[in-house]
């Protein structure tokens, strides 16, 4: 974890690590998916592939930027629009200080749901969140088989700061290497069609985002 708090959702991501886990972490975790719809967080919305879904929306001084959206590939667009939703979903947690209602157990499963819920949490005690802009780009999709797939992107952090939640008072985060992050995603399907994050890895500073 790094020493300070995270920017934007992808920072927060790193609190993840890498590897699996048992399927039994979700159910110990408010909010978290068993695979039926009823699991999302209140508010749901039928989205154009049929799934209930939870509602997911960021305050106006917080704005995520998701580049390549359309592959050509109906399977990886849907897994890239699983994948901004999942990010998303945390920063929806830290902007209104609300674990339960915030998508993530809709969308991250595993050592990555149980990585996520904690370093929110960890923000939300510390009244932490941010604003600004944040911007995912190079994204592309490994598809492996029907339920199993990776997904690696980089994220610009540069245009983003800290903000206390309750004063609403942003602290300026100087631009570094460190602003630019390379991740490395395995996500997998779950039976309700849902493409969920499972593990993931960060490269903080890599070459391979830096502009």
């Amino acid at each position: 974890m790094t020493a300070t708090l995270a920017t934007s959702a992808a920072l927060l991501l790193t609190a993840c690590g890498s590897g699996g886990g048992d399927d039994s972490t979700s159910d110990k975790i408010d909010g978290a998916d068993t695979g039926k719809s009823k699991s999302a967080s209140p508010s749901p919305s039928a989205s154009a592939d049929g799934i209930d879904r939870p509602k997911i929306k960021l305050p106006g001084d917080m704005k995520n930027v998701f580049e390549d959206r359309e592959t050509g590939d109906a399977v990886k667009d849907a897994i890239l629009a699983d994948n901004e939703r999942s990010v998303s979903s945390v920063d929806q947690a830290m902007a209104y200080g609300d674990l339960k209602k915030s998508g993530m157990g809709f969308y991250y499963t595993d050592t990555a749901l149980t990585g996520v819920y904690k370093y929110a949490k960890n923000a939300i005690d510390k009244d932490t969140s941010w604003t600004g802009t944040v911007r995912y780009f190079d994204r592309s999709v490994t598809v492996f088989d029907k339920t199993s797939a990776a997904v690696t992107y980089c994220v610009d952090e540069s245009q983003s700061n800290l903000k206390n939640r309750k004063t609403d008072k942003a602290q300026k985060t100087e631009t570094s290497a460190d602003s630019y992050v390379y991740y490395n995603t395995g996500v997998k399907k779950n039976k309700s069609g849902v493409w969920q994050i499972w593990s993931l890895d960060e490269d903080r500073g890599s070459q391979k985002c830096q502009p």
